[in-house]
């Protein structure tokens, strides 16, 4: 039996494991390391399953080819071959705007993800970029673009210190957290709790995370951002604001929200005016506060406006990069400081015309791309660790058009919703066999941390890495051929890492020559060196060697104040009224004071389960974790339900057993995110298919600034089954 440590890829609080293997390699427990400073030892039933997820018998081990409806395996090479077939031909008779790319989830959880990505989508040359950030986030990073300067610059509550944390559309007691990396995020509430702070939950349903609160207010969802607007009015109309730094359209944002009055927004969210009011009163009075909205406000039709408005209300309190109030983290890497000022649509969508946003188009027109003829037409596709049949809306018509593809090749692990329809399948190794450190996540974190997890498992002879799947992939994109070196990939990026860093007055190898450095940099791998040449320019001249010597991580201290070095706008100060943002409002204006008549729909998270990815892990699935339709019993009961329902929206229709609880309000009905595997070569999900929620969804309903689709407020009907 031996011990190896290494970080939990499986959603986003990066807490540290502690593995038990036997000699033949097979993990025998996993539990949670308490020497990482960080985690501290927490651990969710997903990082306890992550031997069985790693085993998985249905993963694939071996490249698949497909030739009309027959999968068979193949050598690497012939795989590689058959890409490079595959694009050069796409390529040659359409151009390079006929390709698209998809990125999943799971390479936000991955070094080889985020490391190889970029060079993977400037190599393919098309603007046909799609990932899952436009089914989930992409609000947050528009709203702290146009305010900011920065889209990454994304400020976190900073949890350990706050005296008051309003949280909205948001359950970290099921997520773990989400553009919040926070371990043990249960234990940091209740730590706020103990220490006489308060905690209030704003949500549709009565959560975990709701059940632990000082205090819940149910909200109608997609109207998160009128309940800000009336906390803003009321911080305005009581002389209780107070920021801190220096911004710029101060009096325009007193101005416009003049009119959004808390009788006015009570009307149409549902909270009480006094309430409203109060909520603004107490944001103002507390020592140290932070507002912090996530998954269920990006997903709305006012996403972008709701995250503006959630730093509004962190600025105007004086809460805004202090300790105990939002802050930034500092990463261990080199991430490079924009040259220019945030801006969207550089280009537009083909089809609907949607703007670009951080050099993505909205995955809700991928769908108009493929099925609309013409110049430009999208006729082959990559997909990097997702699953849009499930994860994308109207999922059903995406299953429809991934067949009409001339080529489509996918990295992953399954076979699955969408890779079934791929012509080649790249399986990446073993997450025991993959090397991790965290280069997205930490970017958020709620105290500056740093940790490198080295292979557990070594590869089997010939298997490549999952670096070098993407390399080789980038490689082939170029049109260097299936037969380039992928290791040329990473020296050339590392010579102008190196070179950049050279030539950058305050570098730590400003004047150094090129050879020298590249001579000075550790790891076995490209992927390795090029994280040793991050780690040697960051903030804290770390190493990759310091890191292998620490492998429960090391602790770089709480975060600090360091606005100053995020922001980058024209004006040198934050925006507080982006022009952008502020002629959205005018369609926020024309939303009806009463409630729509139908029912709306809500996804819902669970602590066992992370979109499509665990839905194969036995011990993941059953239980409470079921795709039910949770309603309240009083709708049961008006509109005549029985133990399933037929729901309709504008999107489809699915019947869906109900699951009656009083934890959610009226009105309302939730149906998780991720499911409908019926069919699936993945035996356990088979068992456990569920239905598909975004047959309900519409793509053609988005949030406008940044594109994001809308899961969160679709309207439905509920009848008999």
């Amino acid at each position: 039996m031996r011990t190896a440590h290494r970080t939990c890829p499986l959603c986003e609080a990066v807490c540290g494991l502690r593995l038990t293997l036997d000699d033949t390699g097979h993990v025998t427990s996993v539990k949670g390391d308490p020497d990482d400073p960080f985690s501290q030892g927490f651990i969710c039933p997903k990082g306890a399953s992550l031997g069985r997820l790693d085993e998985d018998p249905d993963r694939l081990r071996v490249p698949m080819i497909r030739t009309g409806d027959q999968w068979h395996e193949a050598t690497w090479e012939e795989a590689f071959r058959a890409v490079d077939r595959g694009l050069r031909g796409v390529i040659d008779a359409h151009g390079r705007q006929s390709l698209a790319v998809y990125l999943g989830n799971p390479n936000a959880h991955s070094m080889a993800g985020a490391l190889y990505g970029p060079p993977l989508i400037r190599a393919l040359g098309t603007r046909n970029v799609f990932s899952a950030s436009t089914a989930d986030q992409m609000p947050k990073h528009v709203a702290c673009g146009l305010m900011l300067g920065d889209p990454l610059a994304i400020a976190v509550p900073d949890l350990d210190r706050t005296g008051y944390l309003l949280m909205l559309g948001a359950n970290p007691l099921e997520s773990n957290g989400s553009l919040c990396t926070a371990p043990d995020f249960p234990g940091r509430l209740k730590a706020l709790r103990r220490r006489g702070g308060k905690l209030v939950v704003v949500d549709p349903r009565r959560t975990r995370t709701a059940a632990l609160a000082d205090e819940h207010l149910f909200v109608r969802p997609g109207t998160d951002a009128h309940l800000l607007l009336g906390i803003v009015h009321t911080l305005f109309a009581e002389g209780l604001t107070a920021p801190e730094v220096e911004v710029e359209g101060l009096e325009e944002v007193r101005r416009l929200a003049a009119e959004f009055t808390p009788e006015a927004m009570a009307q149409v969210c549902g909270v009480p005016a006094g309430e409203i009011a109060r909520l603004a009163r107490e944001l103002a009075a507390a020592p140290a506060a932070a507002v912090y909205a996530r998954i269920g406000t990006c997903t709305a039709e006012f996403g972008t406006v709701a995250q503006w408005l959630v730093d509004v209300v962190n600025i105007l309190t004086g809460n805004f990069d202090r300790p105990g109030g939002v802050m930034f983290a500092r990463t261990a890497v080199e991430n490079g400081r924009r040259r220019r000022p945030y801006t969207t649509g550089r280009w537009h969508s083909r089809v609907r015309g949607l703007p670009e946003a951080n050099g993505e188009l909205p995955v809700a027109t991928l769908a108009d791309e493929i099925e609309t003829p013409g110049e430009g037409q999208v006729r082959a596709l990559v997909t990097v660790a997702g699953n849009p049949v499930l994860s994308a809306p109207g999922g059903p018509r995406l299953d429809r058009a991934f067949g009409d593809l001339e080529f489509m090749v996918c990295v992953d692990p399954y076979l699955n919703e969408t890779t079934r329809h791929a012509h080649v399948i790249l399986p990446p190794p073993r997450v025991l066999q993959t090397p991790h450190y965290d280069l997205s996540l930490l970017f958020v974190a709620v105290r500056n941390y740093a940790r490198f997890s080295p292979p557990v498992l070594p590869l089997e002879p010939g298997r490549p890495s999952e670096a070098e799947i993407l390399a080789r992939l980038t490689m082939i994109a170029s049109g260097q051929g299936a037969e380039a070196d992928p290791a040329a990939l990473d020296e050339l990026i590392l010579d102008q890492l190196l070179r950049k860093a050279a030539g950058t007055p305050g570098s730590p190898f400003e004047g150094c020559e090129v050879a020298e450095l590249r001579a000075t940099l550790e790891g076995s791998t490209g992927a390795e060196r090029r994280l040793d040449a991050m780690l040697k320019l960051g903030p804290y001249g770390l190493s990759l060697a310091e890191l292998l010597a620490n492998p429960h991580g090391i602790d770089l201290g709480p975060l600090r104040p360091r606005l100053a070095e995020v922001l980058c706008t024209a004006s040198g100060r934050v925006e507080l009224a982006p022009p952008q943002l502020v002629a959205d409002l005018a369609r926020l204006r024309g939303r009806p004071a009463a409630p729509p008549t139908e029912m709306v729909l809500i996804g819902r998270r669970h602590l066992r389960s992370n979109n499509s990815w665990l839905h194969n892990v036995g011990p993941l699935v059953g239980g409470s974790n079921r795709c039910t339709l949770q309603i309240n019993p009083g709708d049961v009961t008006r509109l005549g339900l029985g133990e399933h329902a037929l729901v309709r929206s504008a999107g489809g229709q699915l019947v869906v057993p109900l699951e009656p609880t009083d934890t959610i309000m009226p009105g309302v009905v939730s149906l998780p995110h991720g499911w409908g595997h019926a069919g699936s070569a993945q035996l356990v999900a088979a068992e456990h298919a569920g239905v598909n929620a975004n047959t309900l969804t519409d793509g053609s309903v988005i949030d406008v600034p940044s594109g994001n689709a809308v899961f969160n407020g679709v309207p439905v009907t509920l009848s008999p089954a």
